[in-house]
């Protein structure tokens, strides 16, 4: 797709207020992948969802675009999918699951407004699940609870609610209730409109009709309809009412049950989306409070992608609007190099697919297509000296060496593991002394997927192996010959980063702490700082 998006009409007050960004967040194997498709088709920007565990063509989930995903039905990196929701521009960003994409994530929540919790009916909250909560926590960020695969066996709604309570500490508003679980499950109930959604095995889409009426009686027995009725009400006179203020300060979540699977209770979530979630909210930057609706064009870059066009070796930058009205063609300054750089042809994303965009708002994501002068945590303005803050770096926890197959492809290797580490997900280092490259990864699935996306996008097999380093510092000194000193007395643990900054590469956490000691003039840092960099 490649066609030019038609320019709204409208000023900035109400373009920002139709702006609906939000993440979603689960544990792997929750339905994160099935239920982010399924938004999609409600919001009418597909025909077909993939089921993630479906066979042959029907397999490709749309918002996993690489290889490695759609072979292992899991989400390893980011995505993002702008649609139309009557009336509502909603940018949908897909993280991964796995903790070992964690900082991916950590990183695309700064972009959302807002997020869709998604559990499993049957294991409740996830370690992953409560990291991620606690990053939106530390963010303030608006929650939304969907209890997934309520079609099979799981534990009770108000087991769930008072989980979600307890763990968490939020206080639970139940607005979607299960009408029996598993292979009990008649449907859901949607009190505040007096509707009731029988549940379709087939998924042909039977009308909803009214709680109050004689037709419920075709899809449950007296009996049973007087025990659903029951529970619901005591869920909604034992919880707390649902209050807006109270929600998107951070402290209520709305809960909603249905299955992703079986498209039960996905149009209530994307409804409640639209009605209740934040629209773009002011960004903290290192000068001042910014506000979505200020003239002047101002955001952040929280994640790059290389290769999503294999054929161009292209590399977009994912910038996160904040604030002002945003027009194809501007010139923007990029925090990290002080350059000003013309942004001729923005995209707005539907995972792989890409259109042209004219104008965009606070809240929007856009792409930028750029050769390596744009990287994660720049912030781009229509010239004010700022910086966003929020944005998290992460030291790496795994070195490992590279072995290349074919010692004649070392060029094309180095090429490659420079441009990925672009995106902010590894780190690669040159020793001083030996010719094996070493990379730095949070996780060790990053590795597969790293190895795995070099022979795809570049035709190049390489492995890995253990190296002799534990432990990764960035080193600085004010003094030059102090600098010069440390690193010739260290060559066997010296190397450069992607920039040619240098970097100390421990044996172990003692090395480290003696060398740190010893060596009081140095500055040791765990991440790489953009700033130094461009100084």
């Amino acid at each position: 797709m490649n066609t030019t998006a038609a320019a709204r009409p409208g000023d900035i007050d109400t373009e920002v207020s139709t702006r609906r960004t939000f993440a979603i967040i689960s544990h792997p194997d929750a339905g994160k992948t099935t239920l982010t498709e399924n938004l999609l088709l409600m919001g009418g920007a597909i025909h077909l969802a993939g089921q993630v565990k479906a066979r042959g063509d029907s397999r490709r989930a749309r918002s996993d675009f690489m290889k490695i995903e759609q072979q292992r039905g899991i989400s390893v990196s980011s995505a993002v999918m702008t649609f139309e929701y009557e009336g509502i521009t909603c940018n949908l960003l897909d993280t991964p699951g796995h903790e070992d994409f964690s900082e991916d994530t950590y990183r695309t929540l700064t972009a959302a407004d807002s997020a869709i919790m998604v559990i499993d009916a049957a294991k409740g909250i996830e370690a992953q699940t409560l990291k991620l909560f606690e990053v939106c926590r530390l963010r303030d960020v608006p929650i939304i609870t969907f209890i997934n695969k309520i079609d099979r066996e799981g534990v009770s709604p108000f087991e769930l609610m008072d989980e979600i309570s307890g763990k968490l500490a939020l206080d639970c508003a139940p607005m979607i209730w299960p009408a029996g679980m598993g292979g009990l499950l008649k449907g859901i109930f949607d009190p505040e409109h007096d509707r009731f959604i029988p549940y379709d095995k087939l998924n042909e889409g039977k009308e909803a009709t009214r709680l109050s009426g004689n037709e419920i009686a075709n899809y449950m027995s007296e009996e049973e309809l007087a025990t659903f009725r029951d529970e619901m009400e005591l869920a909604r006179e034992g919880m707390p009412k649902f209050d807006i203020e109270s929600y998107r300060a951070g402290h209520m979540t709305p809960v909603y049950f249905g299955s992703a699977l079986r498209k039960l209770g996905v149009r209530e979530l994307l409804d409640a989306v639209k009605r209740f979630a934040p629209p773009p909210r002011p960004q903290q930057s290192s000068v001042r409070l910014v506000q979505p609706n200020e003239p002047k064009v101002s955001g952040f870059v929280f994640k790059v992608q290389a290769n999503m066009d294999a054929n161009h070796r292209d590399r977009i930058a994912f910038m996160r609007i904040c604030s002002g009205r945003f027009k194809r063609g501007m010139r923007l300054r990029v925090s990290g190099s002080g350059k000003t750089i013309g942004i001729h042809n923005p995209t707005l994303f539907f995972a792989q697919d890409r259109e042209l965009v004219d104008e965009a708002f606070a809240g929007d994501i856009i792409g930028i297509p750029n050769h390596g002068t744009i990287r994660v945590g720049d912030t781009l303005t229509e010239g004010e000296e700022m910086t966003f803050t929020g944005i998290p770096n992460f030291a790496p926890e795994i070195l490992q060496r590279v072995r290349l197959d074919d010692p004649m492809k070392a060029k094309h290797m180095r090429r490659a593991l420079e441009s990925l580490a672009e995106e902010g997900v590894t780190q690669v280092f040159k020793p001083q002394i030996g010719a094996n490259w070493i990379v730095g990864v949070v996780g060790r699935l990053q590795l597969e997927v790293l190895a795995a996306r070099i022979e795809s996008e570049y035709e190049i097999k390489v492995g890995f192996e253990a190296a002799p380093f534990e432990t990764a510092r960035w080193v600085l000194s004010d003094d030059p010959a102090e600098m010069k000193r440390f690193v010739e007395a260290h060559r066997g643990n010296m190397a450069e980063d992607r920039d040619g900054a240098p970097v100390f590469l421990a044996k172990s956490n003692w090395e480290l702490g003696y060398t740190e000691e010893k060596w009081p003039n140095i500055k040791f840092s765990a991440i790489r700082e953009r700033v130094a960099a461009a100084a």
